[in-house]
């Protein structure tokens, strides 16, 4: 099991409540109830999280069981979350597949993995060196430290010009409709004899969208600055937006 996995499934439990968190990891099934059964749930919660996260790693615990736990303290708490589900059909008549789901899947993950490695480094960037256990050399050299300095304040200083360095006005969602039609320099693409344009849907929600827009860039998740498609909701007023070919 990666470091990665170990701090998901770390984070996860460190969220559960103690009252809860048998429950939760009998639900799981990752752990026999047997040796659940020896575990004193009654220790300090820094020590039980340890020892639970020691048990997960000797049995090579992988993302797919790091997010299904993830995925059952939310169906514990699902007042906490809302979730948009869209399913992608076919128009009557049409035999073209637009969607490749073992494409999407393998996509999805690399996009999960990179953001869970970026909350990981982002949380031990605040950790003493010396109390790392991660076999790094701890003569780094310095130009190293520097860039990543610099970076972050970069990253700092176009984050405070883009947002202000005042709490954001609190916003739920932002919904976004595309409409484009479909190019390519290959001559007989099927797509490319499409007269209807091709239409997709995005909508972001949060309890607070753009405090958590804002936080994207220094949390590591994405790249400074931020598209102006969501940067310009504030100066906008707006939070429906229609995108379409010049």
């Amino acid at each position: 099991m990666d470091e990665t996995v170990a701090e998901f499934i770390k984070r996860t439990i460190l969220k559960i409540r103690m009252n809860e968190l048998l429950t939760i990891l009998k639900a799981w099934d990752f752990l026999p109830e047997n040796q659940l059964q020896t575990i004193n749930f009654r220790q300090r919660k820094e020590s039980l999280v340890q020892h639970l996260v020691r048990l997960c790693e000797e049995k090579h615990a992988s993302l797919n069981d790091a997010a299904l736990l993830d995925i059952i303290y939310t169906q514990f708490h699902q007042h906490q979350k809302i979730w948009d589900v869209f399913q992608m059909s076919k128009e009557p008549g049409e035999d073209v597949d637009l969607f490749d789901m073992k494409q999407f899947k393998n996509s999805f993950k690399k996009i999960l993995q990179r953001a869970l490695k970026n909350t990981f480094e982002t949380h031990n960037s605040t950790t003493p060196l010396q109390e790392r256990n991660l076999g790094l050399d701890i003569n780094m050299d310095s130009r190293i430290i520097h860039e990543n300095i610099a970076e972050k304040e970069r990253v700092q200083q176009i984050t405070q010009k883009t947002f202000g360095d005042y709490p954001q006005p609190q916003l739920e969602f932002a919904q976004y409709k595309l409409e484009t039609k479909f190019k390519s320099d290959l001559n007989g693409s099927i797509l490319a004899e499409r007269e209807e344009p091709l239409r997709c849907l995005i909508k972001f929600s949060s309890p607070h969208l753009l405090e958590a827009l804002k936080s994207l860039a220094p949390a590591g998740i994405a790249d400074a600055p931020l598209s102006p498609l969501l940067t310009c909701i504030p100066n906008k007023r707006m939070n429906y937006f229609k995108i379409r070919d010049k």
